[in-house]
């Protein structure tokens, strides 16, 4: 819980006097052999810590989604295998896993209605785990998610029968591979920021995505930040930040 639902809840009489006391003695991490959870970061930066699950040791990831989700109540894990779902359901039955975007997921029983809008944008189909990657991280986040796939440049027609929609949202992730040119042609269409998110999709010269990469950075089109080659989860992370002061704003 965050530090105003621990103080309203002593308020409202939910939690004791010691209880209370006792959550803020707790440190703010965890000491395991292997690793140092962050059991705080949701207090300091309003997103709880969040697992990168690959090649992580099966035992270790067990012990650490199992740890973060007695203490929150919800869990979520990025670039996880199936067999890593496998073994996680084994002490978390509530788990959810996605094939497609690779994340394993618990969600908090008390969820509330999502808010605001944010548009997750491909160029191709192509582009889809990465910016399911990038939709789910965003809705885990209370995000409300509008998903407008396969509006690549070479057929513009069909990014612009969406645009009323995508000029609607808070902000905008743009991911692309080949060439990268999306987000360059959506930051030229709207008046919100843009978050270009290249990927590794495209054949020998593309260079797994660095081709994008370069082309995004280099965009003459203003509002436009770029993220790593396929990082859909750290596009998310930072669409969810301004699509929440932009709930704010309103």
């Amino acid at each position: 819980m965050e530090m105003k639902e621990i103080l309203e809840a002593y308020k409202e009489g939910r939690l004791s006097l010691e209880e209370t006391e006792n959550y803020f003695k707790r440190e703010p991490f965890e000491e395991m052999d292997y690793a140092k959870l962050d059991m705080h970061r949701k207090i300091r930066s309003g997103f709880p810590e969040v697992i990168y699950c690959s090649g992580k040791a099966d035992e270790h990831l067990i012990q650490i989604a199992k740890r973060l989700y007695d203490a929150d109540g919800c869990v979520f894990g990025t670039r996880a295998s199936e067999h890593q779902y496998e073994v996680v359901r084994e002490v978390i039955p509530e788990i959810i896993y996605d094939p497609i975007s690779h994340i394993l997921k618990a969600l908090p029983r008390d969820r509330k209605e999502p808010v605001g809008r944010i548009a997750v944008c491909t160029a191709g189909t192509a582009d889809i785990p990465v910016a399911e990657e990038a939709a789910q991280t965003a809705e885990y986040f209370g995000g409300r998610v509008e998903r407008i796939f396969d509006v690549g440049v070479s057929g513009l027609h069909r990014l612009l029968s969406r645009l009323e929609t995508i000029q609607q949202a808070n902000c905008i992730i743009a991911v692309a591979g080949m060439e990268g040119a999306l987000a360059s042609v959506i930051g030229g269409l709207v008046d919100k920021p843009v978050i270009a998110v290249p990927t590794s999709v495209g054949y020998g010269a593309s260079f797994h995505g660095v081709s994008a990469l370069l082309t995004m950075i280099n965009s003459c089109a203003n509002g436009i930040a770029v993220v790593n080659i396929d990082n859909g989860y750290g596009a998310g992370y930072i669409a969810t930040q301004i699509n929440r002061m932009g709930v704010h704003e309103k």
